[in-house]
């Protein structure tokens, strides 16, 4: 390979790239396909099954970590981007899963982790054997601890996993020394934004992974590289989320503005490069404006919406979060990019089976109130009826094409989310939607793997969740996701314009690109649009109206 190829200026008009429409698939390495039978996913499993990604019509995959790393946050604790580790395959199987991807038409992106390195990582190795104020422990967030003997944090952060955010440490020679800045597990150091060196490595990573093909970058915690200067006590409760309003400032370790520099610096670069590189942001900011800034023309590409995956289950927020989301990605002339599902929250098919107005749940477990899985089931495949239809660019996580809901009785004893440790075993944390999917009914390990091995335990009912029971079956989610997105490419909606039609509050409908919408929430059924019906996210009711929960799309006649 050509690890120094000719660079030209390809930058693309951010209205017509092909990021503005396209569906991405999630693939979680370890829980996608395992090819050797140890029971974790790998690179040579996911390459084995791509052919499942063009069947369902998806655009391009986005990988979660595959580099080596101790895995104490099942690998966004990175101890070297320039590597895979061999719990996944070699550099070679990653060459050859973004080559056989190519040959398919599928885009590959993969995922960047820059906010902070493990703790196995060279540079923490090196900062940890040198002195206070030395360069090595300037790329990470050393600080004095505070009272006579430093004994106490130098701040009152909480770790968005559970517990303090500072660790201290044993210097060389035996003494209580500095503490540590780590904003998710103690293996997960904060990396130093101010430092030069820093920035320098980055860009290296980027190219290193640009020269080897990749079309892109999915950005983990986009929002944290800069840390307020004055690291300034924050008496809230530490949430990822990071929410401005009227009467709270910013958090001090979210959003600063200082992170659109990086980002601007990280664009020129991948616009350097042919073929339409992308940026995708992972800011959990609100409000919609805030989020929009990471979009502008300069900087990333897409920015998850994650205030459209919190929203509640009711037409009122549906219709907010959709309106303030398309006005301000316009504003900045950026396309909106929705998502319901990840490897970090509650599926969407149990989500929105449990009573909403209780928040948004870090995990569920078998002490915790269960969703309602048959109305989980129906509002999600209407949700995503409804999100497959909107102008933009649309996320899906691995599984959701089968419906799978969240393992909601995973034995506590098996979890390895470090949420569940560090929160005191008071958060069941994210292991629930990370469960190894099902393939065929009948095999070892329902077709994951070669052998029963599974590196987290799968419930007996995804038999019935299985791919082969659901493909070529009418009616089912997989089908009812290959339709969508069949019909999503036929008619152009993701690039669309979302003209919304007049309804009450138990309905929200609205015309794409030659198709009208129609989602039901209320209890009492309501005709549909008139037309031709292309797609149902559920069966009509006997005189052929829409009932709660369903969303239609209707083709003018």
């Amino acid at each position: 390979m050509n690890s120094n190829p000719t660079h030209q200026d390809t930058s693309a008009d951010p209205t017509t790239g092909w990021w503005t429409e396209a569906v991405i698939y999630q693939i979680y390495p370890r829980s996608f396909a395992d090819s050797d039978g140890d029971g974790v996913g790998d690179l040579p499993g996911i390459t084995a099954r791509l052919d499942h990604l063009t069947e369902l019509g998806v655009d391009a995959v986005w990988l979660s970590p595959f580099y080596p790393s101790p895995q104490a946050d099942a690998g966004y604790d990175v101890a070297d981007y320039r590597d895979v580790d061999p719990l996944f395959g070699t550099l070679a199987d990653a060459d050859k899963l973004i080559t056989e991807s190519r040959a398919r038409g599928l885009r590959v992106i993969v995922d960047l982790v820059p906010n902070h390195t493990s703790s196995a990582h060279r540079w923490f190795a090196a900062a940890l054997a040198a002195a206070p104020g030395s360069p090595e422990r300037d790329r990470y967030v050393f600080r004095d601890g505070k009272g006579p003997d430093g004994a106490q944090p130098p701040n009152d952060w909480q770790s968005v996993f559970g517990g303090p955010a500072w660790t201290r440490i044993t210097e060389a020679d035996g003494r209580p020394g500095q503490w540590y800045l780590h904003l998710f597990d103690t293996g997960q150091p904060d990396l130093n934004w101010d430092n030069p060196q820093v920035r320098a490595e980055f860009l290296d990573v980027l190219r290193f992974w640009l020269d080897r093909g990749v079309d892109g970058f999915r950005v983990d915690v986009a929002h944290g590289l800069i840390k307020q200067a004055d690291l300034a006590d924050w008496e809230e409760p530490q949430e990822i989320l990071s929410g401005q309003t009227v009467d709270k400032p910013r958090p001090p370790m979210w959003d600063q503005d200082g992170v659109h520099e990086v980002y601007r610096e990280w664009r020129a670069l991948l616009d350097s490069y042919p073929g339409e590189r992308v940026l995708v942001a992972e800011a959990w900011v609100e409000p919609a404006e805030r989020l929009a800034r990471y979009v502008r023309p300069d900087e990333m590409h897409q920015a998850f919406n994650f205030e459209f995956l919190l929203a509640s289950w009711t037409a009122p927020a549906q219709y907010a979060v959709i309106t303030r989301s398309l006005e301000a990605t316009d504003a900045v002339g950026a396309p909106t990019t929705w998502v319901l599902s990840n490897h970090d929250v509650v599926r969407h098919a149990s989500r929105l089976g449990l009573d909403t107005s209780a928040g948004r749940p870090n995990g569920v477990g078998i002490g915790d109130p269960q969703p309602d899985a048959a109305l989980g089931l129906r509002r999600a495949r209407a949700a995503t009826l409804l999100m497959l239809a909107l102008p933009g660019s649309a996320y899906l996580f691995q599984g959701e094409e089968l419906g799978l809901p969240e393992h909601t009785t995973m034995p506590d004893e098996a979890r390895q989310d470090p949420t569940w440790l560090r929160s005191g075993q008071t958060q069941r944390g994210r292991d629930g939607c990370r469960v190894p999917i099902p393939w065929e009914a009948d095999a070892p390990s329902y077709g994951f793997g070669p052998t029963d091995a599974s590196w987290l335990p799968q419930p007996p009912m995804w038999a019935e969740y299985a791919l082969d029971r659901q493909r070529g079956t009418p009616g089912s989610t997989y089908e009812l996701y290959r339709t969508a997105l069949r019909l999503r490419r036929e008619h152009g909606l993701g690039r669309g314009t979302l003209r919304w039609r007049e309804t009450g509050d138990e309905v929200l409908a609205f015309d794409n690109a030659g198709l009208t919408v129609l989602t039901n929430f209320g209890p009492t059924p309501v005709p549909p649009p008139a037309g031709e019906l292309v797609a149902t996210s559920g069966p009509l009711d006997a005189d052929s109206r829409v009932p709660a929960d369903v969303t239609v799309w209707v083709r003018a006649s």
